[in-house]
């Protein structure tokens, strides 16, 4: 009862909520990051290079196997590098983009945090001059 007691605790943080909302948003954007890599900055590199199609290259490990009526009798075995190279992209792409925004939020929060640090700060000690002028008007109330 206790674990249970525990994890329902912990289930309804707002922290747990918040975090699930992140995940479901993060899994769409891979999605759509990976579309982008795939169906535009790869075939643009691609076409750059000479009209490469990376979805095509890999290295044969073991060569495809056919029987004697020419039918496959086992698949090639081949390292995908092509495929490889396009996760790799998708990668630094998603990365640059969290780094960007963590950096946008952290500036933001920042200048938050200075505003309120400003507003919170005590007010500074009069100059020796203002004192002056404080002790001369208190003096003028009193012979009032």
């Amino acid at each position: 009862m206790k674990f249970i007691k525990e994890f329902k605790k912990f289930a309804l943080k707002g922290n747990v909520i918040d975090l699930a909302v992140a995940v479901i948003i993060g899994g769409a954007f891979g999605k759509i990051v990976s579309s982008l890599v795939a169906d535009i900055v790869m075939p643009l590199i691609g076409l750059i290079m000479g009209g490469v199609d990376f979805t095509d290259w890999h290295v044969t490990l073991r060569p495809e196997i056919r029987n004697t009526s020419d039918e496959v009798a086992e698949q090639a075995l081949t390292m995908n590098t092509g495929i490889f190279l396009q996760n790799i992209v998708d990668f630094v792409i998603i990365a640059l983009s969290i780094f960007v925004a963590l950096r946008v939020l952290i500036r933001i929060k920042n200048r938050f945090a200075k505003k309120e640090e400003e507003e919170a700060a005590p007010p500074s000690e009069p100059s020796t001059q203002e004192k002056l002028l404080m002790e001369i008007r208190d003096l003028l109330k009193e012979k009032q």
